[in-house]
């Protein structure tokens, strides 16, 4: 695959405005980018001027700490499907899967899987704040809550994307699922290396310089 389509073109930060986004969008129209990434209040101005293009409108839920209960994260989701969003790349509860609450996570991320249908659901599981064994667990239980992505990180946390963290996660979900590396990726370089180790959609800020750099 192009690396252009594995690109999800993002925009989070709390002082974007809608030109900004709207900016994002035609960026991602003319670099033929997965997706533009957004907070769910800017879906349906995404999913406008997305319209006739194959570029995917994604929202974030329960962004960017996951620390909200489920209902308000499924809300949130069906809010963000029903404005237009195709993809919603979710937050689990990080406090509650180092607690050891495994069928609350589960039950969690499946809440806003059920919510979200037909959309596609990308489950963040914040890589920085976990150990190895934390992550295959979270692996393990967005797989059984029918999660289509796991996802290394918001880009908010303490730390980013790194290839180890995708290929142990790649080992964990298998063909099961895919992976998304988000956080930190800023150049070419660095989305190759996530790309080499298994990683099969990229979440950036810098989709532009990552495609176009020589």
């Amino acid at each position: 695959m192009q690396m252009n389509k594995m690109i999800d073109h993002t925009i989070l930060k709390a002082d974007a405005t809608t030109a900004d986004v709207l900016r994002l969008c035609e960026e991602a129209k003319t670099y033929d980018f997965a997706s533009v990434c957004v907070n769910a209040c800017y879906a349906k101005t995404v999913a406008d001027a997305l319209e006739g293009s194959d570029v995917k409108t994604c929202c974030v839920v329960g962004f960017p700490l996951g620390a909200m209960t489920s209902a308000a994260k499924a809300f949130e989701a069906r809010e963000a499907v029903k404005n237009g969003a195709q993809e919603i790349d979710m937050v689990i509860h990080v406090g509650a899967l180092r607690e050891g609450k495994d069928d609350y996570v589960e039950a969690d991320i499946r809440a806003v899987v059920e919510a979200s249908a037909p959309a596609i659901v990308k489950v963040i599981i914040e890589t920085c704040y976990l150990n190895e064994d934390e992550k295959k667990r979270a692996c393990a239980l967005a797989l059984k809550a029918g999660a289509a992505f796991v996802k290394t990180s918001t880009g908010f946390g303490s730390g980013g994307a790194t290839a180890e963290d995708v290929a142990l996660m790649k080992a964990c979900v298998g063909d099961a699922a895919k992976v998304k590396a988000s956080g930190g990726i800023r150049t070419k370089a660095d989305a190759d290396k996530m790309v080499r180790a298994g990683a099969e959609r990229i979440g950036a800020s810098a989709g532009i310089a990552i495609v176009t750099e020589k």
